[in-house]
């Protein structure tokens, strides 16, 4: 009998199952206030496992406008009137962060954010869902889940002096690429996961995002249960198991790599970037604002000061690490080289709070992307790198080797690349009701609805996103887009974010479908939310040329181009309900 991987585990069914199933902990943060509205449309007044729910403020904490302000005011009256427990108010800490006081062995955690995967790194199953399907967790309890197939992932040896967790996280999304591990579950096996920390394991978790992943997950094994300080009972894979690829790296073969603009599986040895300048540079996030990234950073930064003019922030990733840092004297390290430390907050990394950099700045930062705009300018650079490499960088005023070596190092994998695509003033990719962003690869949720913008405009407010569509990328769709009109794509559709806003916008249009190549994980479960097929046919989307006359045949299950036809699966039975009842706020009503 064939083994069972953690996900098939967690979910008691085999890889490519439909499961029902109550999540133990249900994420929200600053769009709490979006989720509570549309949970009233859904006819919600009172939550289903009240208990289960971990609210927080970061993404804008303290508040940066006053809509934002009203906002957290109303998140603070939900949490009073339904007396939820796990809350978080400003200045608390990023939520990913935070979770990790909650997070444990074989939980089941879903949260509208697309970077809860972090919380991997406790051996729970944890995934990013959108807005729209946490109101509708509020209000039932239970979710469907595509059971993943399955990454693994196996390390050898430990890191040299000088490389870390990050590096070794682009590392492998430079191997496999951004949508390489596209809806699959990665179990991190091998002797070179007991060479890595919790902090580590996070930084790689939350990273597993970037990989199109649904999940990542760590056993729960001796450094779990010394981090806990207890014996832990955890969910891990059979020896047996069958997973769909399987990947072997040597961590003493890792050397410091960066991700270079716009795309973060635009991966490059620091070597072979050596010497760009730099006017900005982000300790922090997420991904790297913990006690062990900011111990790294000072170690470089102590007693130095970076450049005149250099803009160096530093973000503890929770109010409980920047007190310990404080302790420590790190925080006393950072001002004297002359950083700003910023509020425990989300922040410059979607470019809505400070740090938002200037025109032709090149940033270098910790986070975990560098989509063209992603820190509030279109017209910036984001090197995304580990907190060695910022600061080394930031002292310097160019990007530098961390290990202060001049290393000759050359990146040895080169995943399928995509430039990033803006359509032109003039170069019309409309015709006979169909948009042709064939070309397309990696459109990205920043290009289809800014960053900046998510929480001035609510995602229940189709209306006030409608202006905003594709902004920056064609900036004529929005002023012609038509009911009935179909989108052709290229391959990972929607990556980025969980913002439900660019779905939201699309089914309101009238959107008939999107016909693409492939999709990010979290951007098809909203667009089903939405009531907005997207419907894979690489060889319909490799055939294509604008001026074709496109027809699609939900039923028959196939789409046409001119005489050529080409078939697709039928969706699920259950999703084919929640699209006839135009998307699952109604679907929730009704039923």
């Amino acid at each position: 009998m064939t083994g069972k991987t953690f996900a098939e585990k967690i979910f008691g069914a085999a890889a490519g199952s439909i499961v029902f199933a109550r999540p133990d902990i249900i994420l929200s943060h600053d769009n709490t206030s979006s989720i509570y509205s549309t949970f009233k449309k859904m006819g919600g007044t009172t939550l289903a496992n009240p208990e289960a729910l971990l609210i927080t403020l970061d993404h804008n904490a303290p508040p940066t406008n006053l809509k934002l302000a009203n906002d957290y005011q109303v998140i603070r009256e939900f949490v009073e009137k339904f007396g939820i427990k796990k809350f978080h108010d400003a200045g608390d800490g990023i939520c990913h962060q935070l979770m990790s006081y909650y997070a444990k062995p074989g939980l089941i955690i879903v949260g509208s954010d697309s970077h809860t995967s972090t919380a991997g790194a406790y051996n729970a199953f944890a995934a990013g869902i959108d807005r729209t399907e946490t109101a509708g967790l509020w209000k039932q309890g239970e979710t469907w889940f595509r059971v993943p197939e399955t990454l693994k992932i196996t390390l050898d040896g430990k890191f040299q002096t000088g490389v870390y967790a990050k590096d070794l996280a682009l590392w492998i999304i430079g191997m496999i690429g951004s949508s390489g591990a596209d809806y699959m579950s990665i179990e991190y096996h091998g002797d070179g996961v007991r060479s890595l920390t919790v902090s580590d394991r996070m930084v790689l978790s939350n990273l597993a995002s970037e990989m199109g992943a649904k999940n990542a997950v760590f056993p729960a094994d001796e450094i779990l249960e010394k981090h806990f300080g207890q014996k832990l009972k955890g969910v891990w894979a059979d020896e047996d198991a069958t997973y769909l690829r399987e990947i072997r790296i040597n961590l003493n073969e890792i050397f410091p790599v960066v991700a270079a603009p716009h795309h973060v599986d635009n991966v490059k040895a620091v070597a072979e970037v050596r010497g760009i300048k730099i006017q900005q540079a982000l300790i922090g996030t997420c991904t790297n604002g913990r006690l062990q990234d900011l111990r790294e950073a000072a170690e470089v930064l102590r007693g130095e000061k970076v450049p005149k003019y250099m803009q160096l922030q530093i973000i503890p990733a929770s109010k409980e690490i920047f007190i310990q840092a404080m302790k420590e004297g790190l925080i006393e390290i950072f001002m004297e080289s002359g950083a700003n430390v910023l509020s425990a907050s989300c922040g410059p990394c979607l470019g809505t709070g400070q740090g938002i950099p200037a025109d032709n700045y090149n940033v270098i930062s910790t986070a975990n992307r560098n989509f063209k705009g992603r820190m509030g300018n279109p017209a910036s650079n984001v090197y995304l790198a580990s907190p060695s490499t910022v600061a080394k960088s930031a002292l310097k005023g160019e990007i530098t080797d961390p290990r202060g070596i001049t290393a000759n190092d050359v990146f040895p994998y080169h995943a399928p690349q995509s430039a990033t695509v803006d359509v032109r003033e003039g170069d019309d990719r409309f015709s006979v009701g169909t948009w042709n962003y064939a070309d397309v690869d990696n459109l990205n949720t920043d290009q289809m609805f800014a960053g900046n913008l998510t929480y001035n405009v609510q995602s229940t407010e189709p209306e006030k996103i409608m202006p905003h569509l594709f902004k920056g990328f064609d900036n004529s769709f929005s002023d012609r887009v038509k009911a009935g009109d179909i989108i052709m794509a290229g391959a990972n559709f929607g990556c980025g974010s969980s913002r439900e806003h660019p779905s939201v916008g699309l089914a309101f249009a009238g959107i008939k479908a999107v016909i693409c190549k492939s999709v990010n994980r979290i951007f098809y479960r909203s667009s089903v939310n939405q009531g907005l097929p997207i419907i894979l046919v690489p060889e319909a989307v490799d055939a294509y040329r604008q001026g074709d006359v496109v027809n699609i045949d939900f039923e028959n299950g196939f789409v046409s181009i001119g005489s050529k036809k080409f078939a697709f699966a039928a969706l699920p039975a259950k999703l084919m309900e929640i699209f006839k009842a135009k998307g699952l706020v109604n679907y929730v009503k009704n039923k």
